[in-house]
């Protein structure tokens, strides 16, 4: 996978956008205002995504390309290394995983707006 792959993944989820906020060589995935997928713009060496607390322990126990969240919360982010293994298909359902769950803890309003872009 390469950081081209990866971002058009990310803007292909519904109501997902992008944007740079710490700086020109972060890029930031965000759904409803809220981050669920971050990587350096530059490397493209890993991606941060969000999980529940139980699975991203398990993950990282299963992968050695999976490692706690760097700079994130360790319980509720992991690092996936890419270019080591990590298949594109993983890296795939662990991005839509973190983006569902970040857009299940979304205010009630933004899920509905949410749910009506998907069925437009």
């Amino acid at each position: 996978m390469n950081i081209e792959d990866f971002r058009a993944y990310c803007l292909s989820l519904p109501g997902a956008t992008e944007e740079t906020p710490f700086g020109p060589d972060t890029l930031v995935f965000k759904v409803g205002g809220k981050i669920f997928a971050l990587t350096d713009l530059q490397t493209f060496g890993s991606v941060n995504l969000k999980c529940e607390p139980e699975r991203a322990a398990e993950l990282r126990e299963q992968h050695d390309y999976v490692l706690p969240g760097f700079h994130m919360n360790k319980k509720h982010w992991n690092t996936v290394l890419i270019g080591t293994g990590a298949p594109d298909a993983k890296v795939r359902a662990w991005t839509a995983e973190s983006y569902q769950l970040v857009a299940a803890a979304l205010p009630k309003a933004a899920r509905a707006a949410l749910a009506r872009a998907l069925e437009d």
